[in-house]
């Protein structure tokens, strides 16, 4: 079983994230799971899209696919049913998933395909320009939303659960024992696994919102975040829950028939 380092790319360092980006703590997450799982290098595969998320991929000593904008999951289905022995992990951002890739993502759920997906979720497109995402909250500025944005966010652990993924999950980089745990178990879990990690962006996101220090950031994740056990019993009281808050905890976990079982 190789050990956590081994899964590094010492020749790829030091990485291009920002000073307190969040998605280095989504990576070392990410590898510590599929180290507690045991799994060999050789027989996993890592694929992502386009974006800062997209980058972790080349960090890791197990063969890798940097893909098109939006399209990891249409690569990663294709590894996975060349060869389903594979372990198949894919990186994506918010922008790369929900917006460019939003087709994709919602009939790889449908299909089932047995992979685990790990969006660092960051609320804007962080590396081509900080623009708004489907997932920048409402009311938050970003290059393409100047006087904040307007349209309601894409909740994409409802709609993973909605579009049939057998394993679904939202953690945040200030939980980082739940996070490790919930992707070990989203490896462990036949069918696709969707592991939404909330992620602090300093950088593109922070400096627009009055949330320029990476803690400032995760701060803002920690207290903004609901058990979501908390937020279904609150709801079922009929109390309102506030728009800015979002849910963290393991959304399903289910047996739906899976394509590209590993065999």
């Amino acid at each position: 079983m190789p050990a956590l380092s081994e899964w590094y790319r010492a020749d790829r360092m030091p990485h291009i994230y920002c000073t307190g980006c969040g998605n280095g703590t989504v990576l070392n997450c990410t590898l510590q799971a599929a180290s507690d799982m045991g799994w060999e290098i050789d027989d996993t595969v890592f694929v992502s899209g386009i974006g800062c998320s997209s980058r972790a991929s080349g960090y890791t000593a197990a063969d890798s696919l940097h893909t098109t904008h939006g399209r990891a999951l249409a690569f990663a289905t294709g590894v996975k049913m060349a060869h389903p022995e594979f372990n198949v992990v894919v990186f994506t951002g918010d922008g790369d998933l929900s917006a460019i890739g939003g087709n994709h993502f919602i009939h790889a759920c449908r299909r089932n395909i047995d992979m685990t997906v790990i969006c660092m979720n960051n609320m804007i497109y962080g590396m081509t320009g900080g623009q708004g995402s489907p997932c920048t909250p409402r009311g938050a500025f970003s290059t393409t939303t100047p006087y904040g944005a307007q349209e309601p966010t894409f909740d994409l652990a409802e709609l993973a659960v909605a579009a049939g993924a057998n394993y679904v999950s939202r953690w945040t980089t200030y939980h980082v024992k739940q996070l490790t745990d919930s992707i070990k178990t989203g490896m462990e879990t036949p069918g696709l696994s969707f592991i939404e990690a909330m992620s602090q962006c300093p950088t593109s996101y922070g400096r627009k919102n009055k949330l320029r220090q990476p803690l400032d950031m995760i701060e803002y994740m920690r207290d903004h975040s609901i058990l979501l056990s908390k937020k279904r019993r609150l709801e079922a009281e009929g109390k309102v829950i506030p728009e800015t808050t979002f849910a963290v905890g393991e959304f399903v976990r289910r047996s739906r028939p899976v394509m590209g079982l590993r065999k």
